[in-house]
């Protein structure tokens, strides 16, 4: 690893993105040297909390013509992301990225190009350590158990349902079962969705509303008792941790990393 990492976020301007500039500003033996963002009006942005003014583009295309990092932290979404990802594999700069509503062949053509360009990517639905540390648990349970219910809230500006982070607690879940849930179904739904939606039986329940960062918790039944893991993001510096944790490792990477759990060495855990 080099004694310093380069690091320039796509979506600078964003809440998300501000915050992972900042985060790289603080972390020892990173330092941020760029910003991409489709809303920039200026060619430069000064990282919040700091004096340290960055180069700023429209596009990490029109960025690398100006800087080049050895990480890009991408925190967009969907078909952004991925063309974001696969701009940095061309150019030869290593990505972690926490956007969500990649699909199953996104990821298949993303592995693909890390492994012809040797670039390292590390994509994870959630950077908060506790919440990785969640998926893990939950996976462990739910071989005890038959019913379960997820109930996800987040901000009142999240665009997807349910959350890229309770989709990985839910698959978690039933690969450590090895099986679907029961799964009870009303006689009479008097209010149409009132049971959520149905992963392999895991009933997923959605909020949105202002005052919430992310909050995750799963539910557990079984016959005179119950199971309640939670976990909370009281704010988004909840995530930097993590974050900082993938920068250093995927500069070390050349290949496609799904998730932090092997970053932080959980799929080595006996479960």
């Amino acid at each position: 690893m080099a004694s310093e990492i380069t690091v320039a976020v796509n979506g600078a301007l964003g809440k998300m993105g501000s915050t992972v500039l900042t985060a790289a500003a603080l972390e020892p033996g990173v330092i941020p040297i760029g910003g991409a963002d489709i809303a920039a009006s200026s060619s430069a942005i000064v990282v919040s909390g700091t004096s340290i003014s960055v180069p700023l583009a429209p596009s990490l295309s029109d960025l690398f013509k100006i800087v080049k990092p050895d990480v890009v932290v991408d925190f967009t979404n969907g078909e952004a992301a991925k063309s974001a990802i696969i701009t940095c594999i061309d150019a030869g700069v290593r990505v972690v990225s926490g956007s969500t509503g990649l699909a199953p062949d996104d990821f298949e053509e993303i592995a693909r190009l890390s492994e012809l360009r040797q670039v390292g990517v590390i994509s994870a639905s959630n950077f908060a350590l506790g919440a990785v540390v969640l998926i893990h648990l939950a996976g462990i349970a739910s071989k005890y158990f038959d019913y379960a219910d997820l109930l996800e809230s987040h901000h009142e500006a999240k665009v997807d349902a349910p959350s890229g982070t309770a989709l990985s607690i839910a698959e978690s879940m039933i690969e450590g079962r090895g099986s679907g849930f029961d799964h009870n179904v009303v006689e009479s739904q008097i209010l149409e969705g009132t049971r959520g939606g149905d992963f392999q039986g895991i009933n997923v329940h959605s909020a949105r509303m202002p005052g919430r960062v992310a909050r995750h918790e799963v539910v557990f039944g079984a016959l005179g008792q119950t199971l309640t893991m939670i976990h909370d993001s009281i704010n988004r510096e909840s995530f930097m941790p993590g974050v900082m944790v993938a920068v250093k490792r995927v500069s070390e990477s050349d290949e496609l990393v799904v998730g932090l759990a092997s970053v932080l060495g959980l799929d080595k855990l006996n479960t």
